[in-house]
């Protein structure tokens, strides 16, 4: 492996910025942290200002990886250990550096780090948690960050940089265990959801102690299930009978490690002796790692950082590296969000950078008409009221490419079609085909006080293009359209013809460059020319 620490930090920038570029799960921030006196930035609910390439990726974050190095030799990846390519590594000052510079020169509203897997997982998330930390303390930065969990780290380190950044995500990488066993023989599906559900707990158990309530834990030591997530439903003092105990108030009649009178302390992992049980959340009380200094645990006691993981946890699956189905993957993406509460499942169009012998080739580039296919899908999960099944089914495992998953269901179902608008509910409504949540709830208040036309359908947001085929409107159509799938399914293809041509045959794909873009960087000079 040639590794090259020698390098200048535009250098390092150059390598180690391209090789960050094939993460996406790094779109929105969703955390709300306002100015501090004294220091930089702040985190508003819509403080990332998002702006994306044709092929997905963000571009709103300083998107970087700490080093290129790494022990694993996933199939997929392009910093594969057995890949022939130049490696190098920022230290935790460098990055800190680089986002302060890029954040006060205004070209960034927040840092995204990830990186390779060098000498441990434990190693690797300790220098994460540096730059965090030295980002948070030492520099005063409180702008948007999200970093990257490393799956097989000590849950204390994934802890320790969770009260620090606003959103962390582990990859899955792949929608099932086969095909990571295939491609990514050194991981296991395991390794990676116990982490999620680790800081899922945090997220949790965080939220619970904000608001002052008290879980009680069932102590299930030495079996399978850990005591972390069989929580109890949530309980008052008075509901509890509390009673002190070593100074802790705990419910009478329990032993103090069985109880988490939660303060942030009810995720940690099922060992008895780091349970602890203490009063009712305050700033000031915030649970931290004993792991943590006192001085810096009465610093990130303060108040002035918004918990654990404020804007939640993502993930990310590789699509078209193997050979899963739609359903088999929208099923998985299911599954995260119900048991794992995340905020978003990241799809990315496999890229064959590699060319191992395993990988499938594409010569056409890589699927990104799939890609957006299982988004418009996700969106119709996590908004329209959609489950996986109602779209895709073992038996029609896969999203038809020409036209959208909306109009794949409303196909298939033409005996609920047409819906009268002037009637329908807003759950029938969000089913119609070019009508979303907007504006289904604008139809449901405005037909309350006046009668709705095509016209004022339109200036609502409906797409009637798409939606005509679906509605009436005081019983009348737009135009007199037959019911019938054959014929507006053709019809619907000739709509999206264009778009759907663009993204099969988009086989220059790249990801926007900061610098060579916008003209921000130069080589020969100091490392942002302002």
């Amino acid at each position: 492996m040639d590794v090259r620490m020698s390098l200048s930090i535009e250098e390092k920038l150059e390598i180690l910025s391209d090789a960050a570029k094939y993460d996406v799960s790094c779109s929105s921030s969703g955390s709300d942290r306002a100015a501090v006196k004294g220091a930089i930035g702040s985190s508003q609910a819509c403080g990332i200002c998002h702006s994306f390439t044709s092929d997905g990726r963000c571009i709103s974050l300083l998107k970087i990886l700490l080093t290129n190095e790494c022990v694993y030799d996933c199939k997929y990846c392009v910093n594969r250990r057995s890949r022939d390519t130049v490696r190098t590594a920022f230290t935790p000052e460098e990055v800190c550096e680089l986002t302060m510079g890029f954040y006060q020169r205004n070209y960034i509203e927040g840092l995204f780090l990830s990186s390779g897997v060098v000498k441990s997982p434990d190693h690797t998330m300790e220098l994460l948690y540096e730059v965090l930390f030295l980002l948070r303390k030492k520099y005063r930065f409180m702008g948007y960050i999200h970093v990257k969990g490393i799956p097989g780290a000590d849950s204390v380190l994934l802890e320790k940089a969770g009260f620090l950044a606003d959103r962390m995500s582990l990859n899955l990488e792949l929608p099932t265990e086969a095909g990571l066993h295939l491609l990514a023989p050194s991981k296991k599906e395991e390794n990676i959801l116990g982490p999620m559900r680790h800081i899922q707990g945090g997220i949790h158990g965080n939220a619970a102690a904000s608001k002052g309530v008290y879980r009680v834990t069932r102590e299930k030591i030495g079996q399978t299930q850990d005591v972390n997530y069989l929580w109890e439903t949530a309980l008052t003092k008075e509901e509890l009978g509390l009673q002190v105990y070593d100074g802790v108030q705990i419910p009478r009649g329990s032993d103090r490690n069985q109880v988490a009178a939660v303060s942030g302390s009810s995720f940690m992992s099922g060992v008895p002796s780091r349970i602890q049980a203490t009063d009712r959340y305050t700033p000031s009380s915030l649970w931290l790692p004993e792991s943590i200094h006192r001085e810096d645990r009465n610093w990130l006691a303060s108040g002035k950082l918004s918990g654990f993981v404020p804007a939640g946890q993502s993930t990310q699956m590789i699509i078209g590296a193997t050979n899963e189905t739609d359903f088999d993957i929208m099923s998985k993406a299911e599954n995260l969000y119900q048991n794992f509460d995340l905020k978003r499942v990241y799809y990315s169009a496999f890229i064959n950078t590699t060319h191992d012998s395993a990988l499938p080739e594409t010569p056409d580039g890589p699927p990104l008409l799939r890609e957006h296919r299982l988004y418009q899908t996700d969106f119709l999960m996590r908004y329209y009221g959609f489950q996986a099944r109602e779209i895709l089914t073992p038996e029609a495992p896969d999203l038809p490419l020409l036209y959208d998953p909306k109009c794949t269901w409303a196909l298939r179902h033409l005996e609920q079609f047409p819906v009268e608008v002037t009637r329908a509910d807003y759950g029938t409504l969000l089913r119609v085909p070019g009508i979303g949540p907007t504006s289904a709830k604008r139809i449901v208040l405005a037909r309350r006080t006046g009668m709705l036309t095509f016209d004022a359908l339109k200036r609502m947001g409906v797409v009637l293009k798409r939606a005509h085929y679906f509605i009436l409107c005081g019983g009348q159509q737009l135009y007199r359209t037959r019911i019938n799938e054959s014929f507006i399914s053709s019809e619907l293809i000739a709509l999206d013809r264009e778009k759907n041509w663009q993204l099969l045959r988009s086989t220059n794909v790249r990801q926007m460059d900061l610098f060579a873009d916008f003209q921000l960087y130069q080589p020969n000079t100091n490392i942002i020319s302002a």
